[in-house]
């Protein structure tokens, strides 16, 4: 439930953030409308573009990065702090194992945040059963974990397809609305039908940009996952050697 606060508090930030920026430029844009696009900035050039691309299929695009972006931000903050010094973990495990047996060893697990010190502790959980127990422990609470590193991610996924689909199909009713604009007209004008082309085909530039910053936030939490993932199968191995060592 926090992390479903978390993402929506996000997603608000975000979209009243955009909401007043573009209240802004629609306020300037009336005020100064003698003002020629040559000096607008590319920030201001993109906002004026993302109007001109009309309200309905945009404001779905956006909301689809917004979603997107809030998602994207809320895993990496959660993968960041699941980020443990395995190294650093192990031998804080087998210097507490030598010195104050399991329960010493279990303590250190208990201090320290992230799914390898969740999966140490439940492997050492079993100790005073035999290395069996200890294997599947472990092996069933990585499989728990990995799930909790993986929610969300395939939201992130369908925005990424989702934003450039709306797109073009904001491209497509946006050239269907140029060519009834032609056969009510009855010639072919270009000046008639250019307007309603190019904000066609801004709804697809906008989806695909969408498209893009997402993939790339989403794969670099597939990275992290699979970098954490990696580290708890070492551990993993690491805590099964360890029990095998203190029971001798």
């Amino acid at each position: 439930m926090k992390r479903l606060f978390s993402i929506l508090a996000i997603a608000g930030l975000m979209a009243f953030t955009t909401t007043v920026n573009a209240a802004t430029k629609i306020a300037t844009t009336l005020q100064d409308a003698d003002v020629p696009t040559e000096e607008l900035s590319f920030t201001q050039q993109v906002k004026e573009r993302f109007i001109e691309g009309g309200p309905f299929f945009m404001g779905i695009v956006l909301l689809c990065l917004i979603l997107g972006l809030a998602i994207a931000i809320e895993r990496i903050i959660y993968l960041n702090l699941a980020t443990t010094n395995t190294k650093k973990l192990t031998q804080n495990v087998e210097e507490a194992l030598q010195s104050g047996g399991v329960e010493a060893a279990k303590e250190v697990c208990r201090n320290t945040k992230g799914p390898v010190a969740s999966i140490f502790y439940q492997g050492l959980d079993r100790a005073d059963e035999d290395i069996d127990a200890a294997e599947k422990a472990v092996v069933a609470y990585g499989g728990v974990q990995m799930g909790q590193l993986e929610k969300n991610v395939s939201w992130i996924s369908l925005f990424i397809a989702l934003a450039p689909m709306l797109g073009f199909m904001g491209t497509v009713l946006g050239m269907i609305d140029a060519f009834d604009k032609i056969e009510a007209a009855g010639d072919m004008n270009p000046s008639l039908v250019a307007g309603g082309i190019k904000i066609a085909l801004l709804t697809t530039v906008f989806g695909l940009i969408v498209a893009i910053i997402l993939q790339i936030f989403y794969n670099y939490i597939i990275a992290k996952i699979d970098s954490i993932v990696n580290d708890m199968e070492d551990a993993s191995i690491t805590l099964m050697d360890l029990l095998v060592r203190h029971k001798r």
